[in-house]
């Protein structure tokens, strides 16, 4: 065996890496005894198999098709800085690194883009691919490519694919990474060329997880069956805008010119170029309305697995950049140079999304030699492999930063079916009708029919769930016969053509905030919250994206009657509509998911299903906690507000907790470790598990138990109230049902729209809500100290079985616990496969709506399932004094040093130096790679 497993490669781990170089050593003999043992291929297996799919890093290549050299620079960690003297060879050069380093997760998400996992996975992906080609995002994004993407982006995305295959030039699966080599035990798939295609398509898995409500759109339909609308009203409660501040503070709507305003601060240049991208996005808008087919003309394929949401269809899909649902989102806020340290503006952002291995972002720099009309970009930051260019980061100009907006782009429709039709208008329409063939790794390929209405592709056709919809939804009395169910359809922004991957390429250019907005015009789905800063000193926010005006009469929240053209979108909200701010009096932005405008200023309805601010709040309230008195913002400042681990339900709720009398002496010991507490959720911290115990057994038993079974845990299942009661009812009266959800997306999930919920209840002791009926010999509640109390009971109980009797010894840690799991074999392969892939666990402080928003659902338990995916600092006083970190590291082979070489930094809070300058970039750099034409 060889003594280094990186020397063959040019890689120098150092002193951790080398460790971690013995610990993968020791992984790779376990595997491949195991596979000795236990499977006849294991003489096929060898560590010669296992290393050679990792990257030369070292010396040079020749690259055909480069029309000069390029230079690939790693660090430590891996991290790559390009090098070129052209555009199309800095591309070429990223989708050849980008395939070394992470090819196999490149393949995965185009097969899920395009609804062909069956190929490389066989029969169990069958009904995945079934859903995604009912939704159509390859059709969607080949019309794009022929139809919208300016010649530039066709030029960037053409020279990134001849990267790629470049790499998979004269390469078998094994050469590539140990996953191929894993399924060529049962499957002969061999890897494709990778095409334009196949990038501008992982836009629309991106635009899919970050889709904004339909899961309430959905909940509240399937709540219908259990609960009346004041219930359910009491589950949605209204955003609080005097107490979580909007995004945007200090603009205003101008009626009369129907643009948004900036008022009275330096805003013309973000007007004026909100009305060149308004242009545009009102000519696209305009067509999409007049011929009110695109979704339904372009739907049908689709990606993913853990989105929270349509239950069976939906949530076996994997998921693309994370989970989708309350409680979930992102952290962006920008401080102006008058309050930090430097002078210059400080900009963070840490997205909140699904952990998965290896992360779902790629860290790396795109760098012209010079900066000249033949070669643009000098840009480092954050990106997904398999698209060329940056999402998030900075050039030498200026930094933004993303966190989802929340806006309602997507709408059910209910549909009555008729035959082989559809009614509209009192009128019998035909469907949009179109034969879709899987073809299935070791099987017979599987043809299915997908048809759509004038709202879109019929999902309720592959979704259970949906179907469950059909038939439950509530439509008024003038609705036609129900029958066995209405059809449910998807409207949806991206299920049309649009120009997003232009927007990349813009911002990664853009030099100032004109430039910025223009380029954010383009920016069509998903729509995001922009947050800017540059070098000379201004700051700003604008949301931009595609979104539907409504109806007086529709406001998105509930799935609509498709029948009745009342509730058609009407078209789009122009891009100089749209709220923005910029240089706020203020001096700092912040952006958390909560709601963008309140809506006394603004004329359009944005969503009904904002986050709650609980996150925005806290950030807000840290800054201005600094600069009270003229306190001045660090980077570390930054950084240490990334990690604040505040409870707010812990800030509301302990003080009643505490004046609760428990009977048994040992919930009164778990009491006692409230006493005191400062409502931090750090990893060692007793206080923290009990409490958050006590809040998951307070929603269980005030709101879980109440609700219908399509909402709760998979298999849990319980004698439950009738219909429309929250009260105790009789025991004859109750019935039994098991709930159907995974348990990382049923309901009460604990996010801060149960905040609010439980905060309004607070001051109704009485409340239905509080009220629980006897099970066996254990009382019921009346009230809700009552139930308080028997939460704390059954918390002590629930700690006691999982983290032993002795309260000395409990720690949050202990039971918020961080698994990473390749999202394919580390899921779904052999027990010793698994083990091989995953990693993990880690321990974590945060949680639950907190700004170290490692979440947890209080339905399922408390695993984490949401991440800080990555973490940034932008200094904008000196570029070079940055900082960022990935959840893994720079590689997707499984054995590289840099597989998840930054995720203890990560876990403990750490950021890394972030080098951008040519010096810094060179002082850094361990292993270089000349590319030669």
């Amino acid at each position: 065996m060889p003594t280094d497993t990186t020397a063959s490669t040019g890689q120098q781990p150092g002193k951790s890496g080398r460790r971690k170089g013995r610990k993968a050593r020791l992984i790779v003999l376990v595997l491949v005894l195991a596979l000795i043992g236990g499977v006849a291929f294991g003489a096929y297996w060898s560590i010669s198999t296992v290393r050679a799919s990792f990257p030369q890093t070292k010396g040079t290549l020749t690259l055909k098709g480069l029309s000069g050299p390029v230079e690939v620079k790693r660090d430590d960690y891996g991290i790559p800085q390009i090098y070129a003297s052209s555009d199309a060879d800095l591309f070429m050069a990223q989708g050849y690194v980008q395939a070394q380093d992470r090819f196999y997760e490149m393949d995965v998400r185009r097969h899920m883009a395009a609804g062909r996992l069956s190929e490389m996975f066989g029969k169990s992906q069958v009904d995945n691919d079934e859903f995604l080609r009912t939704l159509g995002w390859e059709r969607v994004a080949k019309q794009e490519y022929d139809t919208k993407l300016s010649a530039s982006t066709k030029k960037y995305l053409q020279a990134y694919a001849e990267g790629v295959n470049a790499y998979l030039q004269g390469k078998d699966g094994k050469d590539i990474s140990l996953e191929y080599a894993a399924l060529g035990f049962t499957n002969d798939y061999k890897p494709q060329k990778w095409t334009p295609v196949d990038s501008v398509s992982w836009l629309k898995a991106m635009a899919w997880d970050l889709r904004s409500n339909m899961k309430n759109e959905i909940d509240r339909a399937l709540l219908t069956s259990r609960l009346g609308p004041k219930q359910i009203a009491e589950l949605y409660p209204q955003y609080p805008y005097s107490r979580n501040k909007a995004i945007v503070q200090e603009g205003q709507y101008d009626e009369l010119t129907g643009a948004f305003e900036q008022g009275g601060t330096s805003g013309t240049g973000g007007t004026g170029t909100g009305g060149t991208g308004g242009t545009a996005a009102g000519t696209a808008g305009s067509a999409g309305t007049a011929s009110g087919t695109a979704g339904t003309a372009s739907g049908t394929s689709g990606l993913d697995s853990q989105l929270t949401g349509l239950s069976d269809a939906l949530s076996d899909l994997p998921p693309a950049v994370g989970v989708n649902g309350d409680g979930i989102g992102s952290n962006s806020w920008v401080v102006g140079g008058q309050h930090t340290i430097t002078g210059k503006p400080l900009l963070a952002n840490d997205p909140h999304l699904s952990p998965s291995l290896p992360s779902v972002w790629y860290q790396m720099g795109l760098h012209c030699r010079s900066v000249s009309s033949a070669c643009q970009y000098d840009v480092s930051g954050y990106t997904f492999a398999g698209m060329p260019g940056v999402i998030i980061g900075h050039n030498q100009d200026i930094a933004w930063g993303m966190t989802n907006s929340g806006v309602d782009v997507t709408d059910l429709y209910l549909e009555k079916i008729t035959g082989d039709g559809y009614l509209y208008d009192g009128k019998v329409k035909p469907f949009e009708r179109r034969e879709e063939t899987i073809k299935v790794a070791g099987g017979s390929p599987r043809k299915i029919v997908v048809r759509g209405t004038n709202n879109g592709p019929l999902l309720s056709d592959r979704a259970k769930e949906l179907v469950k919809v059909g038939r439950k939804a509530a439509v008024d009395t003038a609705a036609p016969d129900r029958g066995d169910g209405y059809g449910v359809a998807l409207r949806w922004t991206a299920l049309q053509p649009g120009t997003s991957m232009d927007a990349v390429f813009a911002m990664d250019r853009a030099k100032n905030w004109t430039d910025f907005r223009r380029a954010a015009a383009l920016f069509d789905v998903p729509s995001q919250n922009l947050i800017y800063a540059d070098t000379e000193n201004n700051i700003g926010y604008t949301l931009p994206g595609r979104i539907p005006k409504r109806s007086r009469d529709h406001d998105g929240s509930v799935p609509a009657p498709g029948w009745d053209p009342e509730y058609r979108w009407t078209g789009y909200i122009e891009q100089d509509a749209l709220p923005y701010e910029y240089d706020p009096k203020r001096g700092y932005i912040v952006t958390a998911n909560q709601a963008v405008i309140d809506p006394d200023k603004y004329p359009y309805t944005l969503t009904k299903d904002w986050g709650y601010g609980t996150r925005s709040q806290r950030i807000t309230d840290l800054i201005q906690s600094k600069i009270k008195g003229g306190g001045k913002i660090s980077t570390d400042d930054m950084r240490q507000m990334q990690l604040d681990n505040s409870s707010e339900i812990a800030r509301l709720l302990v003080p009643t907790l505490l004046k609760i009398d428990p009977e048994n002496k040992d919930v009164r010991e778990a009491q006692k470790l409230l006493e005191g507490w400062d409502y931090t959720q750090d990893t060692d911290s007793a206080a923290a598990a009990y409490f958050n115990a006590v809040w998951r057994n307070i929603l269980k038993l005030a709101f879980g138990n109440k609700l219908p079974k399509e909402l709760r845990v998979k298999g849990q299942c319980l004698w439950v109230e009738p219909v429309n009661t929250t009260g105790p009812a009789d025991e004859a009266e109750k019935v039994r049902e098991c709930g159907e959800r995974d348990p990382d997306q049923a309901q009460p999930n604990g996010g801060d729209r149960w905040f609010e919920v439980v905060r309004k209840l607070m001051d109704q002791p009485d409340s239905d809500w509080w009220k629980t009926p006897e099970v066996g010999t254990r009382d019921g509640a009346v009230n809700r100290d009552q139930l308080f109390r028997r939460a704390m009971v059954d918390a002590r109980w629930e700690l006691t079985a999982k983290l032993g009797k002795d309260i000395d010894t409990w720690t949050w840690g202990r039971l918020h616990r961080l698994f990473l799991k390749n999202q394919t074999l580390g899921t779904e392969g052999p027990g010793f496969l698994q083990y091989a892939l995953n990693r993990g666990p880690w321990e974590l402080s945060g949680g639950e709506a907190t700004v170290n928003a490692t979440g947890w659902n209080a339905a399922g338990g408390y695993g984490v399932v949401w991440v800080p995916s990555m973490r940034m600092v932008v200094n904008l006083g000196d570029l070079d004094k940055s900082r960022w970190i990935n959840l893994s590291g720079a590689s997707g082979h499984a054995y590289s040093a840099h597989y998840v070489d930054q995720t203890d930094k990560w876990a403990d809070g750490e950021l890394l130096p972030w080098s951008f300058s040519d010096r810094a970039v060179e002082d850094g750099t361990t292993d270089k790679l000349v590319l030669k034409p």
